[in-house]
């Protein structure tokens, strides 16, 4: 995990909200559906996508080589965010998550289904989805383009940005700009901390607030 990527885990995606709208930003949270398998579960690192679409009219063996030709190829020390165009379907299990694991990715999002998720959960790989489901995509979908841009809400993502996943939900940063975004942000939360310690110490709220323009 590279020094960034444990610097964005560090914060927490409502001060990103807060530091990406004041700079301009908009339409960089992902839909609120897409919820961790495991409560308090946080993930964040560079974004590898990956696309797809249903078929009628393929193998169980075709989309096998392309799922584990997808699984083989994703670059290590990144997060896997799928686009699937699709809402019946599983899009991770329990293998699938395992040999992620293995290879280092750092976690997985999805806008689509997850099944095995007894298993996923016991692994603690994280695994961001919408909706739980045993059906399987063998014979049914394909992925077919990897690394380029992808769709999910209202949210344009293209690999290389950064995910930032906690409870309050998903944020999307830019890749040209993170380090910058990752900086202010870390500045915006030692604020907020110095807000909260004087009102322990017993400043009055707006004291507090119009001592150093943060609540």
């Amino acid at each position: 995990m590279s020094t960034l990527t444990k610097r964005l885990l560090s914060c927490y995606t409502s001060a990103v909200h807060d530091v990406m709208v004041a700079q301009g930003y908009n339409n960089f949270v992902l839909p609120r559906a897409i919820r961790p398998l495991l409560p308090s579960q946080r993930l964040s690192g560079p974004i590898y996508t990956v696309s797809g679409n249903r078929h009628d009219d393929i193998e169980g063996h075709d989309t096998y080589l392309a799922w584990t030709e997808l699984l083989g190829s994703v670059p290590s020390a990144c997060v896997l965010v799928c686009q699937p165009n699709d809402d019946e379907l599983a899009y991770m299990g329990e293998l699938s998550a395992e040999v992620l694991q293995l290879r280092g990715i750092l976690g997985y999002v999805a806008d689509g289904g997850c099944r095995d998720v007894d298993m996923i959960q016991k692994s603690g790989f994280p695994v961001y989805c919408r909706y739980y489901t045993p059906t399987d995509i063998v014979g049914q979908w394909l992925p077919e383009r990897m690394g380029e841009p992808i769709r999910i809400g209202d949210v344009d993502i293209s690999t290389g940005d950064y995910l930032l996943a906690d409870n309050d939900g998903i944020a999307i940063l830019p890749g040209d700009n993170v380090e910058e975004l990752v900086a202010e942000t870390e500045r915006v939360i030692r604020s907020e901390d110095k807000v909260r310690e004087a009102i322990r110490e017993g400043m009055e709220p707006q004291a507090a607030y119009l001592k150093y323009r943060k609540f």
